[in-house]
This record gives C-alpha cells, sequence and structure tokens, in this order.
C-alpha cells in the first residue's frame, strides 16, 4: 500500500474539483459509495464527504489532514476503486482482489477550478461550522461546529422543527415575556433550542417551562440548563393533565405526546387562548380502539391500515376542533418518513378575530364512525 499513501500525500486536496471512491471489497462496510467534494466554511476549504448507505445520505466536513486519513483507511479496508479529480490532474486507484495497487495519473488541458459548495448546501438556521453552546453541550456538534457523524438525524429534525418556529415568531408578543409550555419534553433538544433560537438569535425575552414524567430526565435538563447559563428555563416533574403552573400561555409545544396526552395538551392551549401550538402526535390509539363502519369494514379489517387510518383521522379532528376554537391550523410534514413514522405536526396560531365556528360534518364523521374522541370530551 505504500504507493497508495503516497499517491494520498501527492494529491493537493485544497484544489480538488470532486472525488468518487467505490466498488466495495465486501457488505460488511455499510457504505456503498462516497463521494467528495470542496466546501468553504469561514473562508477555510474543507472536504466535505457524502456517503451513501441505503437510502440515507450523510454528510460530515474534514480538514485536509484528516482527509488524507480517511481516504487512506476506506481504500485499505473498504473500497478498491477511487477516482479524484483536481484542478490540474485527474487520479485513478484500482484495487485488485490481491490487494495490488495499481495509480494513474492524468494531466487536466483545462484546469478545472473547484466549485465551493457552501452556497449550495442547504441553508439551516443553526449552521454546521458555527458552534452552538447547547450541541456542543448535548454532543451534536464538536467544539468547531462540526456535526457528529451519528448525528446528523438529529441536527436536521432541530433545524427542521426551528423552520416551524421561525414562521410563527411575528405571531408571539414582543412587548412581554413569551411564556412557553413543552409537555413531555424529554431530554430536551428541542426544548433548548426554542430557547436558543427564540433568545440569542432573536433577542426575545422567554420563559420556558418543560414537563416530563421521568424525574431524572428533569434533573438532568435542570442540571444542563444550570451549566449552559440558561435563564428563564425550567424543567419540572408533571403530567400534561394535571399542570396549572401557568395560567398566561403563548405558546404550547408537545411533541409525541402519547395518545391523549395530545388532547390534554390542545385543551389546555385552547383554556390559555395560547397564541401558537406545535403538536407532533404519537401512538394515537384510542379511535382505534373505536372505529367502526360497515362501509369501511372491508379496510378496517387489515390491523396495520386500521391502525394508520385511526391515527390520520384523530389528527384530522384535532385540527378541525382547533378551527373551531379560533386557531389557523396546518397539518405539515415533520421530518422525512425515512428518520421516523410519526412525522405529521399540527401547528395552529390564533387567529386576531377569535372566531369560531361548529363544523357540523365533523360531528356527522364522529356519528359515523362510532367514536368519542378524547378532545371533544375535553373542550
Amino acid at each position: 500500500m505504500e504507493k497508495l499513501i503516497q499517491l494520498i500525500d501527492e494529491i493537493e486536496w485544497d484544489r480538488l474539483a470532486e472525488a468518487v471512491i467505490s466498488d466495495r471489497k465486501s457488505t460488511v462496510c455499510e457504505i456503498q459509495k462516497i463521494k467528495l467534494r470542496p466546501v468553504k466554511i469561514k473562508e477555510e476549504i474543507y472536504i466535505q464527504t457524502t456517503e451513501y448507505i441505503n437510502k440515507k445520505v450523510i454528510h460530515t466536513n474534514k480538514n485536509i489532514s484528516e482527509i488524507k486519513e480517511y481516504v487512506l483507511k476506506h481504500l485499505q479496508e473498504n473500497f478498491k476503486q477511487a477516482l479524484i479529480k483536481t484542478e490540474s490532474y485527474t487520479y485513478s486507484v484500482l484495487i485488485s482482489k490481491k490487494g495490488q495497487v495499481t495509480t494513474k495519473k492524468k494531466k487536466e488541458t483545462e484546469k478545472k477550478a473547484p466549485i465551493l459548495i457552501h452556497n449550495r448546501v442547504k441553508k439551516y438556521l443553526l449552521q454546521e461550522g458555527k458552534p452552538v453552546d447547547f450541541l456542543v453541550y448535548l454532543n451534536v456538534m464538536n467544539k468547531d461546529g462540526f456535526v457528529l457523524k451519528n448525528k446528523y438525524d438529529k441536527f436536521r429534525q432541530i433545524n427542521r422543527f426551528l423552520e416551524f418556529v421561525d414562521d410563527i415568531v411575528e405571531k408571539l408578543p414582543k412587548n412581554k415575556t413569551i411564556n412557553i409550555i413543552d409537555f413531555g419534553c424529554g431530554k430536551s433538544y428541542l426544548t433548548f433550542a426554542i430557547y436558543y433560537y427564540l433568545r440569542k438569535e432573536k433577542g426575545l425575552r422567554v420563559n420556558i417551562t418543560g414537563l416530563d414524567l421521568k424525574e431524572d430526565v428533569i434533573d438532568n435538563c435542570n442540571e444542563i440548563a444550570k451549566n449552559l447559563g440558561y435563564e428563564g428555563i425550567t424543567f419540572l416533574k408533571g403530567d400534561i393533565a394535571g399542570y396549572d403552573g401557568l395560567s398566561d400561555v403563548d405558546m404550547v409545544v408537545t411533541l409525541h405526546a402519547c395518545d391523549t396526552a395530545t388532547d390534554y395538551a390542545i385543551a389546555k392551549a385552547i383554556k390559555w387562548n395560547a397564541r401558537v401550538l406545535l403538536s407532533v402526535p404519537c401512538c394515537q390509539h384510542e379511535i382505534n380502539g373505536q372505529i367502526k363502519n360497515e362501509l369501511l369494514s372491508p379496510v378496517l379489517k387489515y390491523g396495520i391500515l386500521k391502525e394508520r387510518i385511526s391515527a390520520l383521522i384523530t389528527d384530522g379532528i384535532r385540527a378541525e376542533v382547533l378551527e373551531e376554537n379560533g386557531y389557523d391550523t396546518q397539518i405539515l410534514e415533520f421530518i422525512d418518513l425515512e428518520h421516523t413514522p410519526k412525522n405529521l405536526m399540527i401547528r395552529a396560531v390564533k387567529r386576531k378575530s377569535n372566531s369560531c365556528k361548529k363544523n357540523e360534518n365533523l360531528e356527522k364523521l364522529i356519528e359515523e364512525l362510532n367514536i368519542k374522541p378524547m378532545i371533544k370530551e375535553l373542550i
């Protein structure tokens, strides 16, 4: 492999145009193919690796030293072929089954200037390459602001969620402290994201309360907030149904609250006249155990279809109840189905007119399906 090491050292990686590493030696390596491109971050040149794993694509950025080690490791252990193009040369690598390395170097007649892709990469609200204190603390980023390989899905989820928050910022009050409740906050990645974005990026005054039933989780979240110096964010043990700690709430968040817990959160939001509700429901079992309809029986006899139909009907009814109670409501895709099947968000914004109108078709639907949705009982 001495020839390979020499070639990798010879390549001017800071003048890379593009590269492809392919032809796996075995399926032990889950990566099927790797592409390399130069990327400019804060006036520094890095090499972005794109790893193709089944239907997933994972991006990471590496400095020149790291990319040399990365390419060498993959050609020694996992792949048999590479094509690497710089401004001046094209290099090819072929490795036989017996490990014999063949390399070729061809001078380009026309220089290929590298395409720096920093403006082609998706513009996240929290950008890679810029350290974000809570993401570093929670091991999503390293201290230099680069996302850890196994946390890229979490990074995307956080940014996707903040896009929904950004859309409704103008609906939140500017002349007072914004009170936010996060029901079922769990490990609180998104709770901290809301705080960081509204407080540090938008300069708004916020008071956030995270609520969860697990005492150890609550203790850990309070410790994180303390270590980060996040004032105005508190985590409490408790459930959604019994919480009455605030009467003036501007924004209610509930992510993956199980079954009817989402209904209790929606009911609380309506009771408080909260300006905004962001809810990602989960485990909609209630209607699945009730739904009966002769016309739908050929479909409902299949368990998985009955489960999915029930979940969609549950969230549709929740959205309509919000509409009836003075909210403009949308059901949006939160993140790709590739990452979780629970990918729908109910986003509701209080109408200025506060007008309410009963939907007679909703009542007919409930009657036809022989169901008693919890949200109707609570309102």
